[in-house]
């Protein structure tokens, strides 16, 4: 190599390495401004969440250890619009897009926690809304249907969970009131709208031994726990509570 390759290729090297100098230098200061927001709005989401656990899950005398864990995991501010994030902890119900609701984080859990599952079990929802209670399904079971009549939300709670690595959960858009029947039959079944009686597809696609937890009435409603066993379901009322109308086909 001549002088003069030698000065060029010498050049060169301290232009490469002064450009890679520059790129991460650029790098680290603008992940700095970014991740000093996150990082400070991750730690305040976090606190809320573990706060949401111990003052409204577990003083409730919710004990399941399943739902407790995904309920301290799963970031419920991000199933919310912008708008509702500070309250996405609160101990109530927020609104959602087309006039529906994401449950109070209590009904969420006792709901959770009356139908019994693990890892193991088939999951069917009616009422896929925003996807947090698909998330808390989906955080416990590898096996979760979920079902939404309104097509906006169904796409936009499959895309959210989706983004967040929820790949046990399917979403579609359809009449919940008919159920998943190719897919079926159910270990459990939870009912996130309020009917004014418990439709028979979702009774006829829970398993023997099965569990549904689903709101029944009209301007009254009760949660009602359904077991199902080889002479027929049992019922038991649980807590009064406020759900909106299931629509479609139970209507009719």
């Amino acid at each position: 190599m001549t002088k003069k390759e030698s000065v060029y290729f010498a050049k060169m090297r301290d232009f490469s390495f002064l450009l890679i100098y520059i790129i991460i230098m650029f790098t680290i200061f603008s992940c700095a401004g970014q991740s000093e927001s996150d990082f400070n709005d991750d730690k305040k989401y976090e606190s809320l969440r573990q706060q949401m656990v111990e003052t409204q899950i577990i003083r409730r005398n919710i004990t399941d250890q399943n739902v407790l864990k995904a309920m301290r995991t799963i970031p419920r501010h991000l199933f919310v619009s912008k708008r509702y994030q500070a309250e996405a902890y609160d101990d109530h119900p927020l609104p959602i897009a087309d006039g529906q609701t994401i449950s109070q984080p209590y009904i969420v859990a006792i709901m959770t926690e009356l139908i019994q599952i693990d890892s193991s079990s088939k999951v069917l929802e009616i009422g896929t809304g925003s996807g947090y209670q698909a998330a808390v399904l989906g955080e416990i079971s590898n096996s979760v249907y979920s079902i939404e009549i309104i097509q906006g939300l169904a796409e936009r709670a499959e895309q959210l969970l989706d983004s967040l690595g929820y790949k046990s959960v399917q979403v579609r858009a359809g009449d919940g009131y008919k159920g998943w029947p190719e897919v079926g039959p159910f270990d459990a079944i939870i009912v996130t709208a309020a009917a004014p009686e418990i439709p028979q597809p979702l009774i006829d696609q829970l398993k023997i031994g099965g569990r549904m937890v689903i709101p029944v009435g009209e301007s009254n409603q009760d949660l009602i726990l359904i077991t199902k066993n080889e002479t027929g379901i049992v019922k038991k009322s649980v807590i009064p509570v406020r759900f909106v109308p299931m629509t479609g086909e139970i209507l009719e």
